[in-house]
C-alpha cells in the first residue's frame, strides 16, 4: 500500500516538472497570442507561407502570419499582427521569399518613405507574391533573368550596283 502512494507522488512530481517545461516554451518562443496591431496584405500567389510563419524586416522578426484567406478574385489575403513599437510608413512594400533554400516562407517588409504610417486594420498595397522554384529554375534555363536581349544586328551595308551595261558614268 505504501508503494502506491509513493508511485503516485512521483507520477504528480514528474507531471508538475513537464507542465512547468510546456509554459515556459510557450512563453518563451513567442508562440502565445502576437500583440500588435493588425495589417492585411492581397498577394497573388502565397505558395509555402502558413500560419505563424514570420514577418521580417530588416532580417529581424517583427511579427506573425496570423490569418490566410482567399478573396473573390482568387488571391491570397495575409493577416499579420506586428509589433506595436515597429511602425511602418504607409508605403511599405510585401513580398514573400524563402527564408533559405530548404526553410519555409516569410514575408520580408521594406519601408518606404511616408510620412504617414500604417495604423491597425491598414492594407499595405504594393506585395509580391512567392516565385516557385520550378519556375525559377525554367527562368534560369531558358532565359529571362538577369539578362537582356540581345541587340539588333547593324544593318549590313548595301552592296555596290553595278552599272547597268550601257549607261553612262
Amino acid at each position: 500500500m505504501g508503494r502506491n502512494i509513493v508511485e503516485t507522488i512521483i507520477g504528480a512530481l514528474v507531471l508538475c516538472v513537464a507542465g512547468i517545461f510546456v509554459i515556459y516554451a510557450f512563453t518563451t518562443t513567442e508562440a502565445s497570442t502576437p500583440r500588435g496591431y493588425e495589417i492585411v496584405a492581397r498577394f497573388d500567389r502565397a505558395d509555402g507561407l502558413k500560419r505563424g510563419s514570420d514577418v521580417t524586416l530588416s532580417g529581424i522578426k517583427v511579427g506573425t502570419v496570423t490569418a490566410l484567406e482567399l478573396d473573390k478574385d482568387f488571391n491570397a489575403v495575409v493577416r499579420m499582427a506586428i509589433r506595436r513599437d515597429v511602425k511602418l510608413p504607409a508605403d511599405t512594400f510585401a513580398r514573400i521569399v524563402s527564408e533559405s533554400l530548404l526553410g519555409g516562407m516569410v514575408i520580408l517588409l521594406e519601408p518606404g518613405g511616408s510620412n504617414q504610417f500604417l495604423a491597425d486594420g491598414s492594407r499595405i498595397s504594393k506585395t509580391q507574391g512567392s516565385i516557385l522554384l520550378a519556375d525559377l529554375i525554367a527562368r534560369l534555363i531558358f532565359g529571362g533573368v538577369g539578362s537582356s536581349p540581345p541587340p539588333p544586328p547593324p544593318p549590313s551595308p548595301a552592296p555596290p550596283t553595278a552599272p547597268a551595261p550601257g549607261a553612262k558614268q
